[in-house]
């Protein structure tokens, strides 16, 4: 009884489009009333203490982070160095589109603000160089979901605080699978913007010219580095590299790019604030609604169900893609991760899958929810920074699923790409 009213009520919610974050809360609320296991003090008790938690600091910060870095000027940089050496290519700009998305990426976390930070520079330019906006609009949208797979990741993040795993080894685990992405788009571009006569940049390259423009984007350069480098080198947690990402963020845009002031600054900042408080109210409640299926024993139940139907890895692996690619139309990145890592991560695990890999496969299934209708927010960003209409965007995103889904089965069922990096540096 207590699992059908929380299943179908927060189905209910969702199909009325209650803010998801709230839609689990009341869901929660009504079977701590239905049943008699918990008392209603439970749920404000979870919201405090689910929050509560260093490791989750990471995710207000690495959100101010990307921020600030857009406003800030480092993405226009990064373009910049970017498009010296492979803007003269066949589809040169869209190819810089990708290699740039992969390198705010790695500042970022988030996909819909690489979306926008990249997309509000290359979109203009990509248009006027005769590119459609249908294929504009469908590849930064896609390019943009690299942002929550290539470290950091708040996704990574918030799975790892979830599901108890190492957040350190989740995001060397990103490297390979983002990589290969990025490579995969690339190649894409490639042929299908050498097919439409879609030429590169007439501009020569030059050592100087490329010299001129590594030394402006040096400071932009050096931040995941110092980022990165600084948790792989055990000088920081990664919660403390999302405070050094934000402050080193804060000093490039104010005292060395000086393009944040007083008055400019303010727009990140609160954009920052908004997207921090969404996703808190959607963690709070996403735990106690994950707790009262640990209560009533929902995962213990659908790992049973799931072996009873095949205790084969390959299919069980298959089974879950298609459920985390279907959710990731309807649900969002959080509240997907926090509902349902508690209830198949044990089914990964009967199966002998990495709980690293795991996460992994999870988190990209979830980026490819960023780019499938109805709900794909990077769509909505994409459209929003293109001034066009959502369907203009849907219809050049085909092509980039399917690119994107080819990239999924290979980091399913290729484990060396999600744990090769992790492995190696544990020796």
């Amino acid at each position: 009884m207590v699992t059908a009213v929380l299943l179908i009520s927060l189905i209910v919610f969702l199909i009325l489009e209650v803010p998801v974050g709230i839609a689990i809360g009341i869901s929660s609320v009504a079977a701590i009333v239905v049943g008699d296991t918990l008392s209603l003090g439970y749920f404000p008790q979870t919201l405090v203490s689910s929050t509560d938690s260093f490791p989750i600091m990471a995710i207000p910060l690495f959100i101010l982070a990307g921020e600030l870095m857009g406003a800030g000027g480092v993405s226009q940089r990064i373009l910049n160095v970017a498009n010296v050496f492979f803007g003269r290519m066949a589809g040169g700009l869209a190819i810089v589109t990708v290699v740039v998305c992969m390198f705010f990426a790695a500042v970022s976390g988030s996909g819909p603000a690489t979306v926008a930070a990249v997309g509000g520079m290359v979109v203009p330019t990509m248009l006027k160089r005769g590119y459609s906006k249908s294929f504009t609009l469908a590849l930064i949208a896609t390019a943009g979901s690299i942002g929550v797979i290539i470290p950091p990741s708040i996704p990574m993040v918030i799975f790892g605080v979830t599901t108890a795993t190492s957040i350190s080894d989740l995001f060397l685990g990103g490297f390979g699978p983002g990589f290969l992405i990025g490579f995969a788009l690339i190649l894409w571009c490639r042929y299908y913007c050498k097919k439409h006569g879609w030429s590169g940049d007439d501009t020569p390259f030059s050592w100087k010219r490329a010299g001129a423009s590594i030394a402006d984007a040096k400071w932009a350069l050096l931040n995941p580095l110092i980022i990165l480098g600084g948790i792989y080198a055990g000088i920081f947690t990664p919660t403390e590299a999302a405070a050094v990402a934000a402050v080193y963020a804060f000093v490039c845009g104010v005292f060395i790019h000086k393009e944040l002031n007083f008055k400019t600054i303010l727009d990140p900042i609160g954009g920052a604030c908004s997207t921090t408080g969404t996703t808190m109210v959607i963690l709070g409640c996403a735990s106690a609604f994950t707790k009262i299926l640990t209560i009533e024993q929902i995962p213990a139940m659908i790992t049973d169900w799931l072996m009873h139907v095949t205790t084969n890895g390959v299919l069980i692996l298959l089974l879950i893609n298609i459920l985390l690619l279907i959710v990731g139309c309807f649900m969002d990145t959080t509240p997907a991760i926090l509902v349902l890592a508690p209830i198949l991560m044990p089914v990964a695990l009967s199966v002998g899958v990495d709980p690293v890999h795991f996460g992994i496969i999870m988190v990209v299934n979830l980026a490819i929810g960023f780019i499938t209708p109805p709900l794909g927010i990077n769509l909505f960003v994409a459209a929003r920074v293109g001034s066009a209409p959502l369907d203009v965007v849907t219809r050049g995103i085909v092509p980039f699923v399917i690119v994107m889904v080819i990239c999924l089965m290979l980091v399913t069922y290729i484990p060396a790409i999600p744990l090769a990096l992790p492995h190696l540096l544990a020796k």
